[in-house]
């Protein structure tokens, strides 16, 4: 069964059509990159993706929640099997990266101490920053913020990271190391969504590709 799967959906934001009969799939493990351009409506469907925005026609699923018929009250555990990670990495900058885990861990209801002291050194040894848990956010290079907050997407093991602009504020070089992250973890069977209106990526790192144009979703969209 797919993660996700739109059907004939439309994007609203209060009366204004952002993008119309969407549909789309995808399944576990999987990479897909939602290119266009800034504005086009990237943003607004992963926000449809975690339940920021409600959907009122077309059908949705996302794991096993029907998105039109979703309750308040479910929507934290929808949350809970996705890792978020935005452009700007909204790190909390007052702690160290160990504590800015340690938070997350807590907040999502952990209580076993050993066992998140495993999972935090665990995430931060995937991403390569396992030898500056004590370090500060504004210590970090951007592109180690960036591996910071895909770190953090990743602690409660999620089944899908939606990746919004993750390079968007990085040097080429550094925005590569990140794509190339993302992917990895994609192997390890957690799906990928990640916007970009940057068609390097999708020359260097190949993937399915949908794109956001005049408020439509194209499918299978090569022609870069």
């Amino acid at each position: 069964m797919a993660l996700i799967d739109y059907k004939n959906v439309d994007i609203r934001k209060n009366e204004n059509v952002i993008l119309k009969n969407v549909n789309f799939s995808l399944n576990k493990g999987e990479f897909l990159y939602i290119i266009g351009k800034v504005g086009s409506g990237k943003s607004s469907l992963l926000k449809t993706i975690y339940c920021e925005m409600r959907i009122k026609e077309g059908t949705a699923f996302v794991f096993d929640y029907n998105l039109n018929t979703i309750k308040r009250k479910q929507i934290p555990f929808l949350r809970r099997k996705v890792g978020i990670v935005f452009q700007d990495f909204q790190l909390l900058t007052d702690r160290s990266l160990y504590k800015n885990l340690l938070f997350v861990l807590k907040a999502t209801g952990w209580k076993d101490k050993v066992a998140m002291e495993q999972r935090m050194k665990m995430v931060l040894r995937q991403v390569g920053l396992l030898n500056k848990q004590y370090v500060f956010p504004h210590e970090l290079s951007g592109g180690e913020q960036q591996r910071m907050v895909i770190a953090r997407a990743l602690l409660n093991s999620p089944e899908l990271i939606l990746a919004d602009e993750p390079t968007g504020n990085l040097d080429p070089e550094t925005g590569s190391q990140i794509v190339q992250l993302l992917h990895n973890i994609s192997k390890t069977g957690t799906a990928v969504i990640m916007t970009t209106h940057n068609y390097q990526w999708v020359q260097n790192f190949p993937a399915k590709i949908v794109k956001c144009e005049n408020q439509r979703l194209i499918y299978d969209y090569r022609q870069i």
